[in-house]
Formats: structure tokens, sequence, C-alpha cells
């Protein structure tokens, strides 16, 4: 797994561009403060109605909150070292400066399941249609920039860390390629499986409260249970792109992935 440097001046190495190409994911430490990411945190425990002090009351597996557009999360999402990265890996001038931060499993220890911990990719585009299992993603992965995992809690290896197929999006564009510019639904890439990313090394999303994961929109990830004993805060929203790959401007890391994938010119 990549383990960023202090970004906060010089942004990502052209190790770790490198890495995100390949690999489909980097870690920033220090993305945002740990003050910052507990201003974020008691802002969802006020929203959820828990407290921290008393866990007799965390009784469902995980909770979910939806967008936050309160100021806290606007500066996370907003952080120096964060937008600095954004246009290393998806273009300067080429990405929507968030405006709200979400969506939030929040998830407590439990022996019970919560029966959202199969392997996907994010859809991108038609989600506004009921069913989900026909939102969409193409090549172009038009309509997400990145998808991103912000913790504003500290998460190790019994904390529920979102588990993620190391290399995975390689084998997603290339799955991708033939259905073209309409894309895939949900159903077309389950129906299909993920079994030929099965053999990507995993990794686990872990770090300390303040950390972000910049990942290729084509990533193969998924929910785990929680085994550990405190409550994981963690974030998963999309970047937002301005508009579609342009063939003009310099390709982007995101793009180079894809085209390394497929062989592509866009």
């Amino acid at each position: 797994m990549c383990n960023a440097q202090d970004t906060e001046q010089v942004g990502l190495t052209p190790r770790q561009v490198q890495n995100f190409i390949d690999d489909g994911f980097v870690k920033i430490e220090n993305a945002f403060s740990t003050q910052l990411a507990k201003r974020c945190r008691d802002e969802l425990w006020a929203d959820i109605g828990l407290s921290p002090d008393h866990p007799e009351h965390w009784t469902q597996p995980v909770v979910r909150v939806g967008s936050k557009a309160s100021p806290p999360f606007i500066e996370a999402a907003n952080a120096p070292p964060l937008n600095k990265a954004y246009d290393q890996l998806v273009g300067e001038g080429r990405w929507l400066a968030p405006t709200c931060l979400g969506t939030f499993p929040i998830r407590f220890p439990s022996t019970e399941t919560s029966g959202d911990d199969g392997w996907h990719v994010d859809m991108s585009f038609g989600i506004a249609n009921p069913d989900f299992m026909e939102w969409r993603v193409n090549v172009k992965s038009s309509g997400r920039a990145l998808l991103m995992l912000f913790l504003f809690s500290d998460v190790g290896a019994d904390d529920a860390p979102t588990r993620i197929r190391k290399g995975s999006h390689a084998t997603i564009a290339r799955e991708l390629l033939p259905y073209g510019d309409a894309g895939a639904t949900l159903r077309q890439l389950s129906a299909e499986g993920y079994a030929s990313t099965m053999n990507c090394e995993m990794t686990l999303a872990t770090g300390a409260a303040g950390s972000a994961y910049l990942c290729h929109p084509f990533l193969v990830h998924t929910a785990q249970s929680h085994r550990g004993t405190q409550p994981r805060f963690m974030a998963q929203p999309p970047l937002l792109p301005k508009g579609e790959f342009d063939p003009a401007l310099p390709p982007s890391p995101v793009q180079i992935a894809i085209r390394q994938a497929c062989g592509l010119r866009f």
C-alpha cells in the first residue's frame, strides 16, 4: 500500500502518482487535521442521536448519513493537500470543488452483518433511476473523476476498513470497453461478476483520522463487518469532473490508467 508523506507543500511525488496509475489508489496521511476530523465526528454523532459515551445504544451494525454541507466538512474536502492532489490526478481545472461531503456509512462493533459487503465499483451516472441496479458507469468514467475515502476516526484492521483490490481498476476498464459511451449497469457488471479481479492483492483502507484515500473510479472495493471496539466514521464521496475527457489536453493519471489497460487514445 502506498503511504504518502506530508503533501501539504509539495503534493504527491512522481512515485505516488505512478502508484496511483498502477495500483488504483493513493493514501494521503494528514490530508486534514485531527481537530477538524473531531469537529466532523461530533456533528455526525449529533445527527444520528447517539453518543460515544453510551455504547449500549450502538445496536445497529451501520447507520448511514447523507451528504453534509456544513463548514467543517467543506473544509475537509477542500484541504490544501487534497486540492493539490486533485490537480495532479485529475488535471488542473478539470474537477469541481466539493460543496458537500458524503455519504457516511458509520459502522459500529457488531456480530450482525450489514448486508452490504459485496465487491463492486461505484456507479457514475444514471443514478436518478430508482432501480439502483440500473445505475451506470462507462470506460470514460463520465460523471466521476475519483472515488474518495475520508477517514474521520482512526481505522485499524479490526475497525471495518474498506477492502480494496489493488490494480483491479485496470481489469474493470477492459471490461467496460465493449459497452462504449453508454456504459454498463451495475446489474450487467454483477452478471459478468468480479471473479477476474479476485486475483488482485487485497489491501485495507486503514489510517489515522485525517487520512484520505484517493482512488481511481474503477477500483473494486467492499465494506466489511466491524470487529473492533470504537465506531468507524468514514465518508465515501466522489470527486466530480467538470466535463468529459478532452483529447486536446494532456492525459491525466486517471486517463493514463485506462489507456494503458485498454490501449485507448482518448
